[in-house]
């Protein structure tokens, strides 16, 4: 994996030094010294599928390490002091970064305790994990699309967790929905953004908030709206992929007997 990365750092990423200027750029091309011609020869070699346009230095220097944050896979040059936000592809065409992210996103799913989640969607339906801000406008579009999905009759059952520390009144508005009589419904005003003239409060309410603050940190979300679907970490509403999720889930129900 190393190997793919410092390959494609040196062809495909431009990034900047944390904390630096960019260094001017010089309009004379200079030959390649030998490593980067045998660099580029063993380049076009293995992916052959791709058409190189140009090849040259990278600001990129010294060995490249992996690392996680949020749940997101990055890279970091500490000899040029370069972070990169990359994909990273074997010779087979292999997301060897989504492989890590993934199996990241697998082995943290121990820190969540499925019976402090707020259960959304019919019994038996395919489980989401999710987690969401009541204030956010993605997680609200990601609302209605699990609304329009139901209303087709592909409902899910989404186990919820609430991220708080983003939007000042998302705590408070998250206890709202623990704290009411129908909190589904509850849930569905709120992400429509309505207001209540008074927010409830309960001890149970709050009780929720705290633990899912302490599921949050444990799981290193940093954004919203965060899903686990089928293990698989999915940062945004990324609806392409959920799509493909709910239409594969459907193709798997009908075909049981």
């Amino acid at each position: 994996m190393r190997h793919a990365a410092e390959l494609f750092a040196a062809v495909l990423l431009v990034a900047t030094p944390l904390g630096a200027q960019e260094e001017p750029v010089s309009t004379q091309v200079d030959p390649l010294p030998a490593a980067a011609e045998e660099a580029q020869r063993q380049l076009r070699q293995t992916f052959t599928n791709l058409q190189f346009e140009d090849f040259g230095p990278s600001p990129v220097r010294g060995p490249i390490y992996q690392a996680i944050a949020g749940g997101r896979v990055l890279y970091f040059a500490p000899e040029s002091g370069h972070l990169l936000f990359a994909a990273v592809y074997d010779r087979n065409g292999v997301n060897v970064t989504a492989l890590a992210q993934d199996a990241s996103a697998r082995k943290r799913l121990g820190a969540i305790d499925p019976k402090q989640a707020l259960v959304i969607g019919p019994a038996g339906a395919r489980q989401v994990i999710e987690f969401t801000d009541t204030d956010c406008p993605y997680c609200q579009a990601l609302e209605r699309f699990w609304t329009a999905k139901a209303a087709e009759g592909k409902p899910v059952q989404r186990l919820v967790y609430f991220v708080t520390g983003i939007h000042p009144e998302a705590a408070a508005k998250a206890e709202h929905i623990m704290c009411s009589p129908d909190r589904e419904a509850a849930f569905a005003a709120i992400y429509a953004g309505d207001r209540p003239a008074t927010l409830l409060r309960c001890a149970a309410g709050a009780a929720k908030i705290a633990a899912d603050a302490r599921t949050v940190k444990a799981m290193g979300v940093a954004g919203t709206p965060t899903l686990f679907v089928e293990g698989k970490l999915i940062s945004g509403f990324q609806q392409a992929e959920l799509e493909a999720f709910v239409a594969r889930q459907g193709k798997e129900d009908h075909a049981r007997p």
